[in-house]
């Protein structure tokens, strides 16, 4: 509620009206206010870029902090950001325009045009993994499981495919549940190259940021091109800020190099359509359903929910050290576009705030937090040296092509990863344990006898190892 108050302070100092004489007040200017919620960024600093749009016109651009630190270049309106998952939107867009060239369906199998997905039985279509709700594992979480999560070497498309291609199990059957899955808009992506005949790059080119004016809009499709007036990314450390710029070839989850003013853009397209034409964009906001009829927050690249009373469509995006958030209310036609080269910062939060000020009323009034009432702790199980050596061995993994060693160190359990990671390993319950940066890892039995074990992440639902 501080932040609130100081932001409406600021906004009142902006204004310099008040109503006199029974005459109403002239609306101000929120760019004081705005400029409040990013004064962390400064020229020490790497920062952040906005931009507003109401009524299909930008009232707002800002920068805030630098695009380079080491050779003092500054942030301004038109510096180029990677904007993470915000992408995704594009790349279900791309996907739409082949479906009304006639050219796919949306609810065509998977396999009819990315045959190396594994046959499992069940319909895996392309709807569902625009949506998330295909079951296939995040390719990533499966790399880090091996000891190579994304950021760590050069990942490219025939990466991903060679991980879907080894994957024996879905997290799901497709359509019941929803796991966020960057895997479906990798394939998603090979699929418009194969559909259409052009690279993703180009297709995506022709076909919407060129119609829309996006002059500045590229994809990450080869992380060694030079790319003109693009920001630096940044990871902040006890010594301060180091580079974390992605490297990898992957595209069409994430991986859009755009601008705030490209990204208004697009949003005005929700409403004037240049690309495609009212139905388009109306089916591409359209969420979506489970196969018992229940709908979920996710249309096709969009999350479609409330904020505070208001209908929001909007998505956030993170890779390496950049930070986005790219808004729309549409009943109010405002539209916040946040890109940030800082891995600290909230885009999120900022996006939000800036959009408070210009919704003018709109939203209601954020709820008191209740106290939350804290239940007893968890029983901790008892680890006996006995018991640990149940679990001590070997375990391998086809489908992510790992191989731990469990062993003991004195009475703590630890798992071991090539080339030199040793993981502890902290029980949570029965054969169970919490292991940092991979997961949560259950022992199986048959009997009394440990015969293998399981990892599971947020993306990857149960990653089976057997023991050796």
């Amino acid at each position: 509620m501080k932040r609130y108050a100081f932001l409406l302070a600021a906004l009142a100092t902006a204004a310099g009206a008040v109503a006199l004489g029974g005459q109403a007040a002239v609306r101000p200017s929120p760019s004081a206010a705005v400029d409040a919620v990013f004064n962390a960024w400064n020229t020490t600093t790497p920062g952040c870029a906005v931009g507003v749009g109401v009524a299909g016109k930008p009232v707002l651009t800002r920068a805030y902090g630098m695009a380079d630190l080491e050779h003092d270049v500054a942030n301004d309106a038109e510096t180029i950001f990677e904007a993470g998952s915000v992408s995704k939107q594009f790349t279900a867009a791309a996907v739409l325009l082949l479906a009304r060239d006639g050219k796919l369906s949306l609810d065509d199998p998977v396999r009819k045009y990315v045959p190396e997905v594994p046959d499992y039985g069940v319909p895996l279509t392309i709807r569902h993994m625009l949506t998330h709700t295909s079951g296939l594992r995040d390719w990533g979480e499966v790399a880090g499981i091996a000891g190579w999560p994304r950021g760590t070497r050069v990942h490219t498309h025939a990466h991903v495919l060679d991980i879907v291609s080894r994957q024996k199990t879905l997290n799901f059957t497709p359509g019941t549940n929803f796991s966020y899955s960057n895997t479906g808009y990798n394939l998603a992506a090979i699929i418009v190259s194969r559909v259409s005949g052009k690279s993703f790059a180009d297709f995506s080119r022709d076909r919407i940021f060129q119609p829309l004016g996006m002059t500045h809009t590229s994809w990450r499709d080869d992380y060694t091109r030079i790319v003109k007036h693009r920001a630096i990314a940044y990871e902040r450390a006890a010594d301060g800020y180091h580079e974390d710029m992605p490297f990898e070839n992957v595209h069409g989850n994430g991986g859009l190099l755009t601008t705030i003013g490209d990204l208004l853009r697009w949003n005005e397209n929700f409403v004037a359509p240049v690309v495609g034409d009212k139905a388009f964009v109306a089916e591409q906001q359209t969420r979506g359903h489970f196969t018992d009829g229940r709908e979920h927050e996710y249309a096709l690249g969009l999350y479609v929910r409330p904020y505070r009373g208001a209908r929001e469509v909007w998505h956030s995006g993170s890779t390496g050290g950049y930070r986005a958030y790219l808004t729309r209310f549409p009943e109010r036609h405002v539209s916040v576009a946040v890109l940030c080269n800082a891995g600290n910062a909230n885009a999120t939060q900022y996006a939000h705030t800036v959009a408070e000020l210009y919704l003018d009323g709109a939203l209601t009034p954020p709820a008191a937090a209740a106290a939350a009432g804290r239940g007893a702790a968890p029983q901790v199980p008892v680890v006996t040296p006995a018991l640990l050596a149940e679990y001590a061995g070997r375990y391998v993994s086809d489908e992510a092509e790992a191989d731990f060693t469990v062993a003991a160190d004195g009475d703590v359990l630890v798992l071991k990863r090539r080339p030199d990671a040793v993981l502890k390993m902290r029980p949570v319950s029965r054969d169970a344990f919490a292991v940092p940066s991979l997961g949560t890892v259950t022992f199986h039995r048959d009997g009394s006898r440990v015969v293998g074990l399981s990892v599971k992440l947020d993306r990857v639902w149960d990653m089976p190892f057997a023991r050796k």
